[in-house]
């Protein structure tokens, strides 16, 4: 049998805005320290490595260290708050319904904890469509290491010669390149557009995205 072709999705900043929820997370944590709080601009270019990262980067920007009790409080609070205000970006379900229908798989692959992401995924209608979610916890590794990619892709049931991978941000184009998947950059997410570097295409909607994925693998 020829095995499925699997569409490999980043979340945050790619299927969804997520940064309205992130940034109030944040601003929460920051208050609760007795710090000065971001904006949305602020806190888009800190996501995309995972929570330890984000309050990593919080905390330097006040000229700081986190303390030891940061990161788990964060993901605790943003877990609970990670559907508030949270969107679908413009045209994702549309896409992944035509894809579907075309008997195309998807799979999230986040350097967002598992648990986040699927109260996220599930808020906004997406579970039923995934065929699996690797989180930034799921695994021992995660993006950019391509074994996050893999394991995500193999929980599926896709292989790589029949997968692509779509995310707006450096660790998705390292990640997919390592794994020998072609990576379509999304140009509407939280990256710069110098992190496309070494992706196939840069798509502009998620219209580009399924026909460039269809290019790319025919049926």
């Amino acid at each position: 049998m020829i095995p499925p072709r699997v569409l490999v999705l980043d979340l945050d900043g790619t299927l969804v805005d997520t940064v309205p929820d992130l940034n109030a997370a944040v601003n929460r944590l920051m208050k609760s320290r007795g710090l000065e709080g971001f904006d949305f601009s602020a806190t888009a270019a800190m996501v995309g490595d995972g929570v330890a990262k984000l309050v990593e980067r919080a905390f330097a920007a006040r000229g700081l260290v986190p303390d030891t009790t940061a990161v788990a409080e964060l993901g605790r609070d943003y877990e609970a708050h990670a559907a508030v205000d949270s969107r679908l970006f413009p045209g994702v379900m549309e896409a992944l319904r035509e894809l579907g229908a075309e008997g195309w798989r998807f799979a999230v692959c986040t350097n967002k904890p598992e648990g986040a992401a699927r109260v996220l995924l599930d808020a906004l209608g997406l579970a039923p469509l995934m065929a699996a979610v690797g989180g930034g916890d799921s695994f021992p590794v995660r993006k950019p290491d391509p074994a996050h990619l893999l394991a995500t892709l193999a929980a599926a049931g896709g292989v790589a010669e029949r997968a692509v991978m779509v995310g707006d941000h450096a660790n998705d184009v390292v990640a997919a390149h390592g794994a020998g998947l072609p990576c379509i950059f999304a140009a509407w997410g939280y990256g710069p557009l110098r992190m496309a570097e070494g992706a196939v295409a840069v798509a502009g909607t998620m219209a580009e995205v399924a026909e460039t994925a269809r290019r790319l693998l025919p049926a």
